[in-house]
C-alpha cells in the first residue's frame, strides 16, 4: 500500500471553511500532528510518498480532495473551491506512476470528499463542493455504478460516513441519507462526537481521531481494531482523517 501525503501549508490559516467558525491555527502542532498521522500509516505497511507544501494553496494537506484511486484509474478532481484547484496538478504528478488518469472537466465540480468507494460502487454526497455534472462524468469515466447521496449541515460525505470493516460504517445519520447504504451494518458515532462518522480503514486497521473516544469504543466493541492519532488542529481547517492521504493498493 502506498500513501501520499502533501505537507501542511505554511498558509493554512487561511484555509476555506464552510461549517466550521474560523479559529486560531497552530502550525507548528499541525504540523506535528500531520507527522504522526503519517508515522501511524507507515508502522501500518504503507509506503509513504510526500509531496512537498506549497504557501499558495492553504488547503493543501487535504490531499484527498484532489484525487479518486480506484483499481485500474485515477481520477483528478476539479474541486468545488476554485482557490483549491491548482492543488491537483501536483498530486496528478504523485499519481501518474501508479495509475492511468483521468479528469474531471467544468462544469462539473467534485471533491475527493465527498466520494465514498464501496466494492465496485462509488457513492457521491451532494454538497456545496460537488454537483451532479460530476456524477455523470464520474460514471462515464470509470464504467461503474455511481449513486448520489443527499447531505446537510456538513462540509464532506467521509465528514458523515466513512467504511470501518469489510461491511460496517460509521455514519452521523443527521448529516447524511444512510437509504442509499442498504445492507450495511450501520455504527452511529456517540452523542456529542458528531464528527465522529470520519475514519481510515487500512487493512483491518481503522485510523481514527482520539478526540472521540466514545465512538471509538463503539467501534472496539464490534471488534473492531482502532489506532488513534491526535488531529484536532487540523481539524480547525475542517480536514480529517481521511482528507490527509491518498491510498493506493
Amino acid at each position: 500500500m502506498i500513501a501520499i501525503t502533501r505537507d501542511v501549508s505554511p498558509s493554512i490559516e487561511r484555509c476555506e471553511l464552510t461549517h466550521v467558525e474560523r479559529s486560531v491555527i497552530d502550525y507548528e502542532r499541525a504540523c506535528l500532528q500531520h507527522e504522526r498521522y503519517r508515522e501511524l500509516l507507515s508502522s501500518l505497511g504503507c509506503r509513504m510518498i510526500t509531496i512537498d507544501a506549497d504557501p499558495g494553496f492553504p488547503d493543501s494537506v487535504f490531499v484527498e480532495d484532489a484525487a479518486i484511486v480506484l483499481d485500474d484509474l485515477a481520477v483528478i478532481t476539479r474541486p468545488g473551491a476554485e482557490s483549491r484547484r491548482g492543488e491537483t496538478s501536483a498530486v496528478a504528478v504523485a499519481l501518474a506512476p501508479f495509475r492511468k488518469l483521468v479528469h474531471i472537466e467544468a462544469p462539473a465540480t467534485l471533491d475527493g470528499g465527498d466520494v465514498l468507494v464501496l466494492d465496485d460502487r462509488i457513492f457521491v454526497g451532494l454538497s456545496d463542493r460537488s454537483n451532479h455534472a460530476a456524477i455523470d462524468q464520474l460514471r462515464r469515466l470509470t464504467g461503474r455504478a455511481v449513486t448520489a447521496v443527499v447531505m446537510s449541515d456538513c462540509l464532506h460525505l467521509k465528514t458523515a460516513i466513512t467504511q470501518v470493516s469489510r461491511n460496517q460504517l460509521v455514519v452521523n445519520r443527521a448529516w447524511v441519507d444512510v437509504a442509499p447504504f442498504e445492507g450495511w451494518e450501520l455504527i452511529d458515532v456517540a452523542p456529542g462526537e458528531p464528527f465522529g462518522g470520519n475514519a481510515v480503514l487500512l487493512g483491518d486497521v481503522v485510523v481514527y481521531p482520539a478526540a472521540y473516544g466514545d465512538t471509538r469504543r463503539r467501534l472496539e466493541e464490534r471488534g473492531i481494531e482502532v489506532r488513534t492519532v491526535e488531529a484536532d488542529e487540523l481539524a480547525k481547517a475542517e480536514g480529517g482523517v481521511t482528507c490527509c492521504s491518498l491510498l493506493v493498493r
